[in-house]
């Protein structure tokens, strides 16, 4: 039987959500892949099979270090029924305070976390603030005025289908470059400043270099008209830094 299972984690203290592996060996480094199979084997295997992880997981898509999730959704295969309640309890039991899962269900086996997602949504969060606050954290604060509806204006421009190889980072794999963007929106809460992006796919650091476009465009007082040529460019060097992943949430992938 196919399962899935909604994870959430705060990514800070993991070098990413997905196993690394360098010359077919798993690199020791803590991910979230490996804390939830894990956690699954530990439940489900003897305990003799556990380093072997027999378990695996697929994921619907990587983040990277420091990135968080309210709604990475994972599968994997199991051969005997699982009694879901007392499996998100006892799994979150062992999992790390950082990481925790739920909503487990039985899902088709044509069903591919990551191969069967329609799109995804993201969210990066700033502080627009001179001074800082005991509870800032991690979070990324602009300490000059940002200017919400420029904000928007700009964002405008990468809706539809596009070729975004100017916002990618070299790590990207994929050599297929263009992604549809149905949503870019811009929001601000008293001194935060929210930024919805959802798309049917995203390139590595994609929405973070797109989020230091935003703030290279408002500090240098360019026109958002900005945003547009550096998308046309399709050159990694027009586009802004790429910010801190602190504040990056992956709040939904949509089936």
């Amino acid at each position: 039987m196919r399962y899935a299972l909604d994870v959430q984690y705060i990514g800070k203290n993991y070098s990413g959500s997905q196993i690394q592996y360098e010359g077919g060996q798993e690199i020791d480094k803590p991910t979230i892949q490996g804390e939830i199979e894990k956690g699954i084997c530990t439940l489900l295997e003897s305990k003799t099979q556990i380093n072997n992880r027999p378990i695996k997981t697929i994921f619907s898509g990587r983040t990277d270090k420091g990135v968080n999730s309210l709604g990475q959704v994972i599968h994997f295969d199991y051969d005997k029924e699982i009694v879901a309640s007392k499996f998100i309890y006892h799994l979150n039991e062992i999992l790390p305070d950082d990481i925790s899962v739920d909503n487990l269900r039985i899902v088709p086996e044509s069903f591919h976390a990551q191969k069967s997602a329609k799109a995804r949504y993201y969210r990066y969060e700033l502080i627009n603030r001179r001074y800082k606050q005991a509870f800032d954290g991690d979070i990324l604060r602009v300490k000059y005025e940002l200017n919400v509806e420029r904000m928007q204006s700009a964002l405008n421009f990468l809706l539809g289908e596009h070729d975004f190889s100017s916002f990618k980072s070299s790590g990207t794999l994929n050599p297929s470059k263009v992604c549809f963007i149905q949503r870019a929106e811009v929001e601000k809460q008293g001194d935060r400043i929210f930024i919805h992006i959802e798309g049917n796919r995203f390139l590595y650091n994609m929405v973070r270099t797109i989020v230091g476009t935003l703030l290279e465009i408002e500090g240098h007082k360019l026109p958002v008209e900005h945003m547009k040529n550096v998308l046309e460019a399709k050159d990694r060097r027009k586009a802004g830094q790429t910010v801190s992943p602190y504040g990056l949430t992956l709040v939904k992938v949509i089936y």
